[in-house]
């Protein structure tokens, strides 16, 4: 264990991980983030329609409590969604076993689920579980990191951030783990699942950290893409112990910044780790009409099957991207598209670059992480925007996930 690593989890939370039956392999399934007292809270959910029980708990708690959590219980390999009122019925159950166990109110607990859509969650698994995981909880890094891998699915590796600031003399620490693999557009509201749980000992009140969720969700975890799927469970859950004395109000940059490095960062280890991925691209969208209009783009890029079977093959056939530009619905002169790979000019005023070495830009994109940058000459509008290829492997994982 590091000392950087024991430096950075937040005061005031404890941490714990078991097995409770619900993965198929027989990992850690079940994991336990409680708060010594409640915290504040914010949180953001998928845009599906079609949501998670959980998630549908989750609301109504945060909305009784104005805000305030004592213990995040969240299961890996069922997703308890699609399940009707058993599906409610299940995550209640946990809660009321999570509010007996830890002294607190029922909807002080914020319930998640990941895994298999339409199967039944045994909660009672959960329930049976639960006191074993009370008794071990820890605040060092080992508890830490036993729930950042008891959350994982398809993914291939744990994912975790750390940032320290100083407000006013005294430290700041942000902690936070996530899960997300395939399954991954999210679209995260206002504006294979991603769960984010990121923990700070700032004392900072529920509204004023929601709005800091939302300034750092729009740069980070909506600027990612591995397949274009937005799942059923989507959800960032950020706490706030108030355990370093440090207040924060609204508005203070340091605390925005440093809250905004851990989420772009998990973002981006959840594209460096998609379901079969040998490619991360980063775009960079410019002289849009708007920002609005550039992130347009880059979704369409990033979702386009045609652009990301090319980039898995190394071909860099910039004409596909040409075309998605022109049915992405963003308003651009099809004359005064530029395109770089990397440092490379491929396009010039919409066509072929005289400059444009077909062999050079093949090796560039073979590298397992590259850019691409487009230039409209539109506007003041940017984005950038992290996505993958698209590959064999991510069709193998995904026709067998179920079986």
């Amino acid at each position: 264990m590091s000392d950087l690593t024991q430096i950075l989890i937040p005061k005031g939370f404890r941490f714990g991980a078991t097995k409770a039956g619900l993965k198929a392999s027989g990992r850690t399934d079940f994991a336990l983030i409680v708060a010594d007292a409640p915290a504040s809270a914010a949180a953001a959910f998928t845009a599906n329609r079609v949501t998670a029980a959980p998630l549908t708990v989750d609301k109504e708690h945060l909305r009784a409590t104005g805000g305030q959590v004592r213990v995040a219980a969240i299961n890996a390999g069922n997703a308890n969604c699609a399940n009707g009122q058993a599906g409610l019925d299940a995550a209640r159950a946990t809660c009321a076993a999570a509010a007996e166990i830890f002294g607190c109110k029922e909807e002080e607990v914020f319930p998640s689920s990941t895994g298999i859509i339409g199967v039944r969650l045994p909660a009672e698994k959960l329930i049976a579980a639960m006191p074993g995981v009370a008794a071990s909880l820890g605040a060092e890094f080992d508890h830490f990191e036993q729930v950042a891998q008891a959350i994982l699915t398809t993914d291939t590796e744990e994912k975790t951030a750390f940032a320290r600031l100083e407000i006013d003399g005294k430290e700041i620490r942000i902690a936070a783990l996530c899960k997300g693999s395939g399954m991954i557009h999210p679209q995260l509201v206002p504006h294979a699942t991603m769960l984010v749980y990121v923990l700070t000992d700032a004392a900072v009140e529920p509204a004023v950290l929601d709005g800091y969720l939302r300034q750092a969700i729009e740069v980070s975890f909506n600027r990612i893409s591995v397949d274009g799927d937005t799942s059923t469970n989507d959800t960032v859950l950020l706490l706030a112990s108030g355990a370093s004395g440090a207040a924060v109000e609204a508005g203070n940059a340091e605390f925005a910044a440093a809250l905004t490095q851990v989420c772009t960062s998990l973002a981006r280890q959840i594209v460096a780790d998609g379901e079969g991925v040998s490619h991360v691209v980063e775009l960079h969208i410019e002289g849009a009409a708007t920002d609005a209009e550039a992130l347009k783009v880059a979704k369409a890029i990033a979702h386009s099957p045609l652009v990301k079977t090319a980039w898995a093959g190394c071909d860099p056939n910039w004409g596909r991207l040409m075309a998605v530009i022109g049915y992405s619905g963003a308003v651009i002169d099809p004359e005064r598209i530029d395109i770089w790979f990397g440092e490379m000019r491929i396009c010039r005023d919409g066509g072929r670059a005289e400059e444009f070495d077909e062999a050079a830009a093949h090796t560039y994109i073979e590298q397992p992480e590259f850019s691409i940058r487009i230039q409209f000459h539109q506007g003041a509008g940017t984005c950038v925007f992290w996505t993958t290829d698209l590959t064999v492997e991510y069709i193998h994982i995904n026709a067998d996930y179920s079986t």
